[in-house]
């Protein structure tokens, strides 16, 4: 899988799907454009069973601390009269192995320690706006807990430098507040303090998948300290991207990043 080219993983969908495109049906799936540069970037292992070993618990967990993204799915069923239960349980926070593949770097390539600043991917218009973000200061994710646990990295005053896929860059700015599911989340309006679902372009669409722990948006305040419009996107070729809402990269491209979006965003660092 490691080894897959992006056309060579279009085939494969266009080939189980009867005929399908990957980038409308990853567009319609998640709301955002697929991004090529990183396609197939970043992998997780999840073993499914219903029990383990201790030696291979530890063995997991051993993997997990260096840094690798393994985790186990455990699984039971049980019958009550006609019916049959499910149940599920991870052997290790799914939002610690997800922070995992969002910090590493590509195993054959160049590595430096992380520069304390964070790259955050916002995805495009049709599930959630860029105009409203920078109006009600946040950033967003959901559609899966593949975008929206990265989330969890952010700490009040981390800075994050925002970028939309296949648009490019649009803002920098500093977090004020973690995580909060979209049914918690409320924004100040000329009126006062209101619920998001009741105020953003979007909310129709977020409505919908509001109440699914899985899929449901999840919110991070941030104040802004520099922000264009959608259409100024700062972009150019040599620049970071990464296909996670939220990373930590260690990789030179990154540093290089940061500098040049500092020429473009000079209030970065205003109190």
């Amino acid at each position: 899988m490691e080894n897959l080219t992006a056309d060579r993983i279009a085939q494969i969908y266009q080939r189980y799907s009867g005929g399908g495109s990957l980038d409308v049906a990853f567009q319609e799936r998640f709301g955002a454009k697929l991004d090529e540069e990183t396609l197939n970037e970043s992998h997780q292992i999840v073993l499914v069973a219903a029990e383990l070993d201790d030696a291979t618990e530890r063995i997991i967990q051993y993997l997990n601390d260096r840094d690798i993204a393994i985790n186990v799915l455990f699984f039971q069923v049980f019958q009550h009269g006609p019916d049959q239960f499910l149940s599920r349980a991870w052997l290790i926070d799914p939002g610690e192995t997800q922070a995992n593949v969002a910090t590493a770097a590509k195993r054959t390539g160049e590595k430096e320690p992380w520069n304390g600043e964070f790259y955050v991917s916002f995805g495009g218009e049709s599930s959630r706006s860029w105009e409203d973000a920078r109006k009600y200061g946040y950033i967003s994710a959901g559609g899966g807990s593949w975008y929206s646990q990265t989330l969890k990295l952010l700490s009040p005053d981390d800075r994050v430098w925002v970028k939309i896929p296949g648009t490019g860059y649009v803002g920098v700015g500093r977090v004020i507040e973690p995580v909060q599911a979209v049914n918690d989340f409320k924004v100040m309006t000329p009126t006062g303090e209101r619920p998001c679902l009741e105020v953003l372009k979007t909310a129709d669409r977020l409505r919908e998948r509001a109440a699914d722990p899985e899929k449901a948006e999840h919110f991070v305040r941030v104040q802004w300290l520099d922000t264009v419009a959608e259409d100024k996107a700062f972009n150019e070729v040599g620049l970071f991207g990464n296909q996670n809402t939220v990373c930590q990269p260690t990789t030179p491209k990154w540093r290089h990043t940061v500098e040049r979006l500092k020429q473009q965003f000079p209030k970065w660092d205003k109190q």
